[in-house]
């Protein structure tokens, strides 16, 4: 260790001979680490001044008040934004402070990392609305030694879900286009990298094959409104157009752009239905027929379940909020 540099805890764990991982164990009070590994571990934090008096705070109360939040730098703006507040206030009014790890890009090394700082730090739960779809055993053991809840993010064996049917959300979304009447319906899809991108399109389709449809081909975006309208532009240039299921609200608004910029308007000539129902899209022109997800209130969720273990974890089914940018096809379409 150089010199003036605060002790870690991969210092810890080489003083005492253990891993990171048993260093946190130790810490936290978990029965899976024996008395004569604890000592050990206990007389490194003393001997290195390893935040020794955080630890000596979590030892003696077994809470260091502190919920971790793992959230991904790109995606969508506004669901990131409402499930941080939602987690602030609900760690707020329990009186628990949050710190938040922010990962560049869907990667699981960074995901360790950003798992691993939040344990180093001692949190008492970590709260996951990072998507990624593979898990590694370091991810798995240091969710198994702390609480965690994912908001439709990673899953981990040791964690709990919160949010909406993903894959159900598709078929809802498709099937209120084709009960309109539309013959087929189009998808722009989010990343394929996505857990809930991939439920999405996987209940389009499922929803298509059920009714003896051929799905066409996925057009894919980055939840972003600019992907939505570079793909809207591909589907404002295809006649047959009558009916687009977008995997979000901000690549819906993107859409409904680019065809109205091609003369193609929105429902007059296409109907799009979306997911999220994020605030802006009751105030879309026309207003947007999506399927609702509370992110606020999986945030404050989220932390009820890992400070009370209020309610139990729950996958919830889809809402649909119809509005005006779904219609039945024209008759020169059906």
């Amino acid at each position: 260790m150089s010199v003036g540099r605060q002790p870690s805890m991969a210092d810890v764990a080489l003083a005492a001979g253990v891993s990171a991982q048993t260093v946190s164990r130790a810490l936290r009070g978990s029965p899976n680490v024996n008395p004569e590994t604890r000592q050990r571990v206990l007389a490194a934090v003393d001997q290195l001044g390893y935040r020794f008096n955080n630890a000596a705070k979590m030892l003696s109360s077994g809470r260091s008040h502190t919920i971790g939040l793992i959230v991904l730098q790109s995606g969508g703006y506004y669901s990131r934004s409402a499930v941080t507040a939602g987690v602030e206030a609900g760690a707020g009014e329990a009186g628990y402070a949050v710190s938040i790890a922010t990962i560049a890009r869907l990667d699981t090394g960074l995901m360790e990392r950003a798992l691993a700082k939040l344990a180093d730090q001692g949190v008492d739960g970590i709260v996951i609305a990072v998507p990624l779809i593979s898990v590694t055993q370091k991810m798995e053991d240091i969710t198994r030694d702390i609480p965690t809840v994912t908001v439709d993010g990673s899953r981990t064996a040791g964690a709990r879900v919160l949010g909406i049917d993903q894959r159900a959300a598709g078929r809802v979304a498709t099937q209120h286009l084709l009960d309109l009447g539309h013959r087929q319906v189009w998808h722009v899809a989010g990343p394929d990298e996505w857990i809930e991108a991939r439920q999405r399109r996987e209940g389009w389709r499922e929803c298509l094959t059920a009714a003896g449809i051929e799905a066409p081909p996925v057009l894919e975006g980055d939840w972003s409104p600019a992907s939505g309208y570079r793909q809207g532009q591909i589907l404002a240039m295809i006649p047959e157009v009558t009916a687009v299921f977008a995997a979000s609200d901000e690549m819906a608004f993107g859409i409904i752009r680019a065809l109205r910029e091609r003369g193609r308007s929105v429902p007059g000539h296409v109907s799009i239905v979306s997911v999220d129902d994020i605030e802006l899209a009751a105030y879309c022109a026309p207003p947007l027929t999506t399927v609702r997800q509370d992110f606020y209130a999986c945030g404050t969720a989220a932390v009820a379940l890992l400070l009370q273990g209020a309610g139990e974890p729950a996958v919830e089914p889809p809402v649909l909020a119809v509005r005006e940018s779904t219609a039945q096809p024209s008759v020169t379409d059906r």
